[in-house]
């Protein structure tokens, strides 16, 4: 006779308790501070919102509540149309695949 295999109660892996993704979730740091403002001109905070390509983070990431991420996120694009923050960050260029395409022999 063959065995019945996984015949049961199938397991869902969101029933799962534990493992990388339990946890607390972050508090939000302005919600915590009780600002009611992010202000565009506070770069140093700013910065820690910002990946190291220059991306904005995301909630999930940052722990930001939605009120705040929104403001955070109008705060960056304003500081870097006014050129306190960069766009990009240029220390992630040197080790580009494209760089070398001019030096090529024909």
């Amino acid at each position: 006779m063959a065995k019945a295999r996984g015949r049961g109660k199938p397991v869902r892996r969101r029933d799962k308790k534990g493992g990388v993704g339990s946890g607390r979730r972050k508090s939000c740091q302005y919600c915590r501070d009780k600002v009611e403002q992010v202000d565009y001109k506070d770069v140093a905070s700013l910065r820690k919102f910002i990946s190291e390509k220059g991306k904005i983070r995301s909630r999930r990431i940052t722990g930001s509540c939605r009120r705040h991420q929104v403001q955070i996120a109008r705060a960056v694009k304003r500081a870097r149309e006014l050129a306190l923050l960069p766009y990009v960050n240029e220390g992630g260029r040197e080790d580009s695949p494209r760089r070398d395409r001019g030096d090529r022999e024909r």
